[in-house]
């Protein structure tokens, strides 16, 4: 048996012959240096506040259900829509869906690959809460963050050419910006006859508006309370503007 020119490691008869006495043969030369460690990504505000996702429907619902959700804050226009908000809340609308709702959610895939297409908006479907309310939620149909602006896009069909956005849509618009801490929405729609698609999508930007929101979430309490889920909860931190 040889021995090794460095102390301490024992050399059989198959040590290499290619392998030289010199100290640099012991290390692999051509091993990959060490990768650095890649960038860290911040979480946003609104990501540390979802509660479900579509994907799982039945919690979906669920979570929907203890709380107000844009879809109950379209129909709030007064006080007196409150009482039949609560109603529905407690009992159900009976409604369980139509042909115009069917095309609609067939439709929505396709009208959201056209809004990621033409203006960046990644498609969601996550159950939000507000910031300072557990029990204020909504389900934005995409969004894109630009700069230090989160902006949200939402999604309809219909068979009535649209001359202004409807106000109930509006106040399901402002509701996701309140809840999300959004700036603007992107309101992409599509005309259909018969089910028919008419063209090409249409959209239009709609700001923040804060006093309209003010509104909203006064009725939004009063809807709570009058459902049994009132008391308003301590702030969970992160403002939403």
């Amino acid at each position: 048996m040889r021995r090794c020119p460095f102390p301490g490691i024992v050399r059989g008869t198959d040590y290499p012959r290619n392998v030289t006495d010199a100290p640099f043969a012991l290390f692999a030369l051509d091993a990959p240096a060490p990768s650095a460690p890649g960038p860290v990504v911040a979480t946003l505000p609104h990501e540390t506040r979802i509660v479900a996702d579509s994907s799982d429907r039945i919690a979906w619902l669920r979570a929907r259900s203890r709380g107000i959700t844009a879809t109950d804050a379209a129909k709030l226009a007064t006080r007196a829509s409150v009482r039949s908000a609560a109603w529905e809340k407690l009992n159900g609308t009976g409604f369980g869906g139509s042909a115009y709702t069917e095309h609609g959610r067939s439709r929505e895939p396709v009208i959201a690959e056209w809004a990621a297409r033409e203006h960046g908006m990644a498609a969601s479907t996550k159950l939000f809460h507000a910031a300072d309310d557990p029990r204020h939620l909504a389900t934005p149909d995409g969004l894109r963050v630009r700069g230090a602006a989160l902006e949200l896009c939402e999604i309809k069909t219909t068979a009535k050419v649209w001359r202004s956005i409807p106000r109930g849509y509006l106040r399901q618009v402002w509701w996701q910006q309140y809840v999300l801490g959004a700036e603007r929405t992107l309101v992409v729609w599509e005309q259909h006859e018969g089910f028919v698609p008419v063209g090409a999508p249409q959209s239009r930007w709609v700001e923040r508006d804060d006093d309209q929101i003010a509104v909203l979430i006064a009725l939004a309490d009063e809807l709570l309370e009058a459902i049994g889920l009132g008391g308003r909860p301590a702030p969970h931190g992160g403002g939403a503007r």
